[in-house]
C-alpha cells in the first residue's frame, strides 16, 4: 500500500508529461496531498475548483437517474490535459485524483493506466 505523498510522487514520476497531481477531499474541496512539477500551478485553486465539476456531474448523474460509477473526467485544453478520477475503493470515498498533463508529451490512455494503478495502492 502507498501513502498520499509517495502516490503523487509516483504520479508525477511514472506518468509521461505530467505536471501536477493533487488527492482531493470533494466535499470540502480540500487539497490533501500536492506536488507540482514545471507546471506551475496553483493546486489548490485547481482543488477547489475541480471539486465543483465532480460535484455537479454527481449532481447530474444523480437527476438523469444514472447508477453508474464515475471513472474519469477528462478536460481538454490547447497545451493541457487535466484528468479527474475518483476514487471506488472503501477508504477512497470523497476523494478524487487530479492529474494535470503537459498534452504536448503526454499519452492518455497510458496515463489513465498508470493512474488506475497508482489509485489501486493508494492507502488512504
Amino acid at each position: 500500500m502507498t501513502d498520499v505523498d509517495t502516490a503523487l510522487r509516483q504520479a508525477m514520476t511514472t506518468i509521461e508529461g505530467a505536471i501536477g497531481a493533487a488527492l482531493v477531499d470533494y466535499n470540502s474541496g480540500m487539497a490533501l496531498g500536492t506536488i507540482d512539477g514545471a507546471g506551475g500551478l496553483d493546486l489548490n485553486v485547481a482543488a477547489a475548483g475541480n471539486t465543483d465539476v465532480v460535484r455537479a456531474k454527481m449532481r447530474t448523474m444523480d437527476m438523469l437517474g444514472l447508477k453508474d460509477g464515475i471513472e474519469d473526467i477528462l478536460i481538454t485544453l490547447t497545451n493541457q490535459y487535466h484528468l479527474i478520477r475518483p476514487l471506488t475503493g472503501r477508504t477512497g470515498k470523497g476523494l478524487f485524483l487530479y492529474l494535470a498533463l503537459d498534452r504536448g508529451r503526454a499519452n492518455m490512455a497510458m496515463a489513465r493506466h498508470q493512474l488506475t494503478r497508482i489509485e489501486a495502492d493508494l492507502e488512504v
